[in-house]
C-alpha cells in the first residue's frame, strides 16, 4: 500500500518550522526519523495533509552536559545514543534500553524525539523517561516549556505536546551516587515490539532502597509507573523476599487488560517474571 497524497516542506530553521506548525495546526505531521510515521501512512493507519521534515535542524542533534542533567536533542538517533559516552556515563538506563529498539537499520534513522512524541505504549523510551524522571522540552511560538515525563504521556499515542509545538529536547537527570538502574523486555523475536518491558531506577543507602522509580511498558495504553511495587521496595534490601513482595504487589498496579499477544493473566505473569529478573540483577550490583 501507499500513503495518501500529502504536501511536504523542509524548514531551514526552528523558527520556520514553528511558523509552519502554527499556521497548519492539526493538518501537519512532524517528520523526524520517519521510521514509524511513514510506515503508518503507507498502511493507511495515519494520514497528513502536510509533512514537516525537521531533519535539517542541526540544533536538535546535540547532547549537552549541564550540572545535573544531560540535554539530548530530539533528533539524536538511537545509534548515536548508544555510541555517545556521556549517555553511557550519566544516563545508563537509557543506554541499556537502546539495543532493544527494533533493528540496526531503524536505529540508524529513528530518533529519540520521534519515539517519545509518538508515545507508542510498547516503545522503550517512554518508560525509561518515567523511570528517570526526565523532562520534555517543548518549544512553541512563545518559547520553551517543560513537561515532566509523568505528565507528558496522556493516552494511546497521545501526549501533552500541542499541535503548534515541537519536542526539541529531553533533559535527563544524571545518575547519582548510590543509584542503580535496570532494564529488560520480553519479545517473541529480537527487534519485535515488547510483550512486556521494565525500566527501573533505585536509590540505595545503607544497602536499602530509599527511592524507587519502576515503569512498565506494553501493559497499558501508556507507559505505567507501578506505585504499589515502588512502595513494597521502599526501605527494603534487595533480596529474594523483598523481590517476591514487589512481584506480588504488581497485581495491584497492572490493568486487567490483555492484547493480541497475551491474556491479562499471561501479561501479569510475564511482568512478574521480568520484574524479578531486573530487580535480582540490580541486587547483585556492587
Amino acid at each position: 500500500m501507499k500513503a495518501p497524497a500529502f504536501d511536504y516542506c523542509k524548514p531551514q530553521s526552528l523558527a520556520q518550522a514553528l511558523e509552519v506548525l502554527q499556521t497548519q495546526g492539526d493538518a501537519a505531521q512532524v517528520l523526524a526519523g520517519g521510521q514509524s510515521l511513514l510506515a503508518m501512512m503507507n498502511l493507511r493507519l495515519g494520514a497528513a495533509s502536510l509533512l514537516v521534515d525537521i531533519t535539517g535542524l542541526d540544533e536538535l542533534k546535540t547532547v549537552t552536559e549541564q550540572a545535573d542533567h544531560l540535554r539530548i536533542g530530539a533528533l539524536v538517533t538511537h545509534s548515536q545514543l548508544l555510541a555517545h559516552p556521556l549517555v553511557a556515563k550519566h544516563v545508563p538506563l537509557l543506554h541499556q534500553a537502546v539495543p532493544n529498539v527494533a533493528h540496526l537499520a531503524i536505529r540508524n534513522r529513528g530518533t529519540l524525539g520521534g519515539s517519545l512524541a509518538l508515545a507508542d505504549p510498547a516503545a522503550e523510551y517512554p518508560a525509561v523517561a518515567l523511570a528517570c524522571e526526565a523532562v520534555m522540552v517543548l518549544q512553541g511560538p512563545q518559547g520553551e516549556r517543560r513537561v515532566k515525563a509523568r505528565d507528558f504521556f496522556q493516552g494511546l499515542y497521545a501526549t501533552a505536546r500541542q499541535a503548534h509545538e515541537l519536542l526539541v529536547a529531553v533533559e535527563w537527570p544524571k545518575l547519582k551516587d548510590g543509584e542503580r538502574v535496570g532494564f529488560d523486555e520480553l519479545s517473541r523475536r529480537r527487534g519485535d515490539y515488547a510483550m512486556v518491558g521494565v525500566a527501573a531506577r533505585l536509590h540505595m543507602a545503607a544497602a536499602k532502597v530509599t527511592h524507587a522509580q519502576v515503569a512498565l511498558f506494553s501493559v497499558a495504553d501508556t507507559p505505567l509507573l507501578v506505585p504499589h511495587v515502588m512502595q513494597a521496595l521502599q526501605g527494603q534490601a534487595l533480596n529474594p523476599q523483598s523481590i517476591r513482595a514487589a512481584q506480588e504487589a504488581l497485581a495491584q498496579d497492572l490493568p486487567a487488560k490483555g492484547d493480541l499477544q497475551s491474556s491479562p493473566a499471561t501479561k501479569l505473569h510475564l511482568a512478574k517474571v521480568l520484574l524479578g529478573r531486573v530487580l535480582s540483577r540490580m541486587g547483585e550490583t556492587s
